[in-house]
């Protein structure tokens, strides 16, 4: 299509500051959390802050949905009354249904041109990939070009994480690669990642403190095989006085010319629990 105003469509898993979404006017439809028996809609209905302190009591945990296809077809018709195109770049397909209803509501739109972005991964690693789309609307580029470049900066994207316990991603069932750790991380934290959806251990270490350490090392070895400028983002579910020494330290050790401190959203933290810590970059 010639080029003319491309809005970018995300969801509510990236987590960015409002300063970025409104400053790249980026569209954010937003998961469902199901706890007893109410829905709550990420991050509109439920704070991250509220949820972190329910949940450490909370006798049920709460369950996680995808947006329908109806949700998104209202987002569509929104945004198609000033725009000319839009750009859905959306978390891991292989961790959530919500690209198959982005791809059910494209289907309801009658021609109007949608590109929908499989980052195949979520939080920091979602958020750095749309603030590039983002960026790319913004130089100018028409939207095949901007859907190309998010799909080239999410196959570069790096998301490790560590996390307090398995128990919430065993139950909620994104486990992935990770499920053969079950039974032997009583006393371990592990430290994950996401490869092309799907979630791998990548070590485990006795303390947490030890396993931040273990996860700047692994970025520090990873990146010491690049080239360029790295961009970053640490995020945190309740830990944020430890992830903020994770970012000064990333912002020490890697000068990012990007670095980004952002919450874990509850429907991420449905399956993380409090207490982790990661960290995403290209």
């Amino acid at each position: 299509m010639a080029k003319g105003k491309i809005t970018i469509l995300t969801d509510s898993t990236a987590y960015l500051p409002e300063k970025l979404i409104k400053e790249y006017g980026i569209e954010v439809i937003p998961l469902n959390v199901i706890w007893e028996g109410t829905n709550y809609l990420d991050n509109v209905d439920i704070s991250s802050e509220e949820f972190y302190t329910r949940i450490k009591t909370a006798k049920e945990l709460p369950t996680t949905s995808q947006p329908s296809v109806g949700a998104f077809k209202e987002y569509y018709d929104r945004i198609a009354k000033d725009s000319d195109g839009i750009v859905a770049v959306l978390l891991a397909n292989k961790l959530s249904g919500t690209i198959a209803s982005a791809t059910g509501a494209k289907e309801l739109m009658e021609g109007f041109p949608i590109e929908i972005v499989d980052t195949k991964t979520t939080t920091g690693g979602l958020a750095l990939v749309v603030v590039e789309a983002a960026k790319a609307v913004a130089a100018g580029k028409d939207l095949a070009a901007v859907a190309a470049h998010a799909r080239d900066i999410s196959k570069k994207t790096k998301t490790m994480f560590l996390v307090d316990t398995l128990e919430f991603l065993h139950k909620g069932g994104r486990i992935g690669g990770a499920k053969r750790l079950v039974g032997s991380m009583l006393s371990m934290k592990p430290i994950l990642q996401l490869v092309e959806g799907v979630i791998d251990p990548l070590d485990s270490v006795r303390t947490k403190k030890k396993a931040v350490a273990a996860l700047l090392e692994i970025a520090k070895q990873d990146i010491a095989t690049k080239e360029g400028t790295v961009h970053a983002v640490v995020f945190h579910g309740l830990a944020e006085a430890e992830a903020t020494l994770v970012r000064d330290r990333v912002a020490e050790m890697f000068s990012p010319e990007t670095l980004l401190l952002s919450d874990l959203s509850p429907v991420i933290g449905t399956h993380t629990g409090p207490g982790a810590i990661g960290i995403a970059y290209f």
